[in-house]
């Protein structure tokens, strides 16, 4: 397994810890693409498209998660979001 893919494993792992909670709402993630530059971005989906607090989940739940499994990311980005790009 190279470093890419074991990035990819600990960030999915990272939005497995978050799920129950987005799906609680009728909503979920996916991981889109884990950048060259390592910027990750991420497609939300379902409920969370539209929720007026889809930015607080994103940036306190989603990416603290992520920065927490893998410090070492640049960025996280919605793919679907704009005002989370």
């Amino acid at each position: 397994m190279d470093s890419k893919e074991k990035t990819i494993e600990l960030i999915e792992q990272a939005l497995e810890t978050v799920r129950p909670y987005l799906h609680a709402d009728g909503g979920d993630v996916k991981l889109v693409e884990l950048t060259d530059d390592l910027v990750v971005k991420l497609e939300l989906q379902g409920s969370c498209q539209s929720c007026p607090m889809s930015a607080m989940t994103f940036r306190a739940g989603l990416e603290e998660s992520i920065r927490k499994a893998v410090p070492y990311i640049n960025k996280v980005v919605s793919s679907n979001v704009p005002e989370l790009a």
